[in-house]
């Protein structure tokens, strides 16, 4: 969750994103959806970009059917894009963002494995790897280059032919 150390400690969203995430990573998946769906809901379509981002990005690893998590990091990706795409200079959580692009195309990547579009999967695959290098060497700039790695020798193996 390194972008979130970058955002006003005040901000209430934030936090509530914050809370449902460790609901998740306690094992409480459907309370955690419950409560990204409602706040979905509070933010939406037009909310603050990177508060999309952030949400989408945590929403897709609580749903159960992998084109839902799809569409969820898609949505993710699209609201970081509006934070650091054109007119979004002045956004104070642009710098953050950039931070979330190698795990945002890692999502994407496999997302796209579990559906079987493997094509789809190394062209996200190979955006990560282009946007890591922004990532730093902390725990979770090497938990997603590792991430990567993984994904990539998936991708790798299944393309080999078989042996014998």
């Amino acid at each position: 969750m390194a972008p979130a150390q970058q955002e006003p400690a005040d901000d209430a969203v934030m936090t509530r994103i914050g809370q449902a995430v460790m609901l998740h990573q306690g094992g409480d998946r459907e309370e955690a959806r419950n409560r990204f769906a409602r706040l979905w809901e509070q933010i939406g379509e037009d909310g603050d970009p990177y508060h999309r981002c952030t949400l989408a990005h945590y929403m897709a690893d609580t749903q159960d059917d992998p084109a839902d998590e799809l569409m969820w990091d898609l949505l993710a990706l699209a609201a970081a894009d509006s934070v650091t795409g054109g007119g979004a200079e002045r956004h104070p959580a642009r710098v953050a963002v950039r931070v979330f692009y190698p795990s945002l195309h890692l999502n994407l990547a496999a997302d796209y494995v579990k559906l079987g579009q493997r094509e789809a999967a190394r062209a996200q695959l190979a955006q990560a790897r282009a946007a890591s290098g922004v990532l730093g060497e902390d725990p979770y700039s090497d938990g997603v280059r590792a991430a990567i790695g993984r994904i990539a020798l998936r991708l790798d193996g299944e393309a080999a032919p078989p042996q014998g």
